[in-house]
């Protein structure tokens, strides 16, 4: 397939558990409902019947306090190996305990006492499962100081697409636009980071949209639609301060789209510095 090289792989992250932070990798296997192993955990949340999230932060900021890893590589048709659970303050600071293993019998014990709720551990969605979803007040949103339900698509745990992509210039335009501001990639959580060529400016990767991206030599992603911003953007991880001006300035700028969502055409291996090829057209 001919097309048009657009950049490069610039970082990778796979999320094992839903709204911890995760790990970043430098390859990735993405097989047929995206990478292999990203958010493959959930908690479910036994008061509200829900996906536990940090979409709602009045309940669950804390998971973005805890990083989970995975003890060995997930493969695509293999069985799931454990993901290893632990704060990431006492990572960080050099004091870890040992991690809590999902595969531990009281793993959903121990996580409800350390987050003051009683949860289940899930490696499988339930039917219809879904999760509440918190709406700052952020005048260019719809909902204003609301939570409301979103549905996840059936059979896994991401709120709406297998792949979430988001490219340096996005990240330097919103920069520019408001630099008092600290648009940390970690804040947006994508599964790739995109180098665009040298030159390339503004929100590039909206101008992908409808098209396919060729990510080395055999991974083939749809572009699905642009990435609209949450409350997650706002909240306190990796080190970095709360702060809802995050979201506010992808509003004013850009109408709260920072980034591309995606979904899988033909699967392979995907690794840091990997050549993107933009194809004309969609899957048809």
């Amino acid at each position: 397939m001919n097309g048009r090289l657009v950049g490069r792989v610039e970082a990778l992250w796979r999320y094992p558990v839903k709204s911890m932070l995760g790990e970043c990798l430098p390859q990735v296997e993405v097989g047929e409902g995206g990478i292999c192993g990203d958010r493959a955990y959930a908690l479910w949340d036994h008061a509200t019947g829900r996906v536990a999230s940090a979409k709602n932060p009045r309940l669950w900021r804390s998971l973005l306090q805890y990083q989970a890893q995975f003890v060995a590589p997930p493969l695509p048709g293999q069985a799931l190996p454990a993901a290893a659970i632990s704060a990431a303050a006492d990572r960080a600071a050099g004091t870890e305990a040992a991690p809590l293993l999902t595969s531990d019998p009281e793993a959903g014990a121990q996580l409800s006492a350390w987050l003051g709720r009683q949860v289940s551990l899930l490696n499988r969605p339930q039917e219809g499962a879904s999760l509440d979803q918190y709406w700052p007040p952020v005048q260019e949103r719809e909902f204003q100081d609301v939570v409301n339900e979103l549905v996840l698509p059936a059979g896994t745990f991401f709120d709406s697409c297998p792949i979430h992509a988001i490219s340096t210039a996005t990240l330097d335009r919103l920069r520019q636009l408001e630099p008092d501001l600290d648009f940390a990639v970690e804040r947006f959580r994508p599964n790739l980071l995109m180098a665009p060529l040298e030159g390339d400016e503004g929100f590039v990767e909206e101008a992908w949209l409808g098209h396919r991206l060729r990510i080395g030599k055999r991974a083939l992603l749809q572009v699905d639609t642009a990435c609209p911003r949450c409350v997650i953007t706002t909240l306190a991880q990796c080190g970095l301060p709360e702060d809802i001006e995050i979201l506010r300035a992808t509003a004013r700028h850009n109408k709260v789209i920072a980034g591309i969502r995606l979904s899988v055409l033909t699967p392979g291996p995907v690794a840091v510095g990997d050549p993107i090829t933009l194809l004309e057209g969609g899957a048809g």
